[in-house]
């Protein structure tokens, strides 16, 4: 029960910070959204890339931040929406986490 509230209370407490930087760049939605639509998939960047139609470059600020482009503290890892994996041959793969699914979930009702 207690865990459960901490859960809530959490996502409550980001929910304001996420939406701001999901609204703040429309790569960062578009990448939660394919990673959403591919859950409990992985990607790799480029083809995140060639999916929302950007560059790779542009994927990898949105994903992990990008000194002045894309804030640290509003990529989609520090906002625990997005997690990195590894893969074989030292290939980086990127999926939804189980928090970043329940915001988008939140977000699709909502709209």
């Amino acid at each position: 029960m207690y865990d459960e509230q901490v859960r809530y209370s959490s996502l409550d407490l980001k929910r304001p910070l996420i939406i701001r930087a999901l609204r703040r760049s429309a790569v960062r939605k578009k990448i939660a959204e394919y990673l959403f639509d591919i859950n409990p998939s992985c990607s790799y960047t480029s083809e995140i890339a060639y999916h929302v139609k950007t560059t790779p470059s542009n994927v990898i600020g949105a994903i992990r931040g990008m000194k002045s482009r894309y804030r640290e503290d509003e990529s989609l890892i520090s906002l625990d929406i997005v997690e990195e994996k590894t893969g074989g041959n030292n290939i980086k793969l990127y999926g939804l986490t189980s928090f970043g699914r329940e915001i988008l979930e939140s977000l699709k009702r909502a709209d």
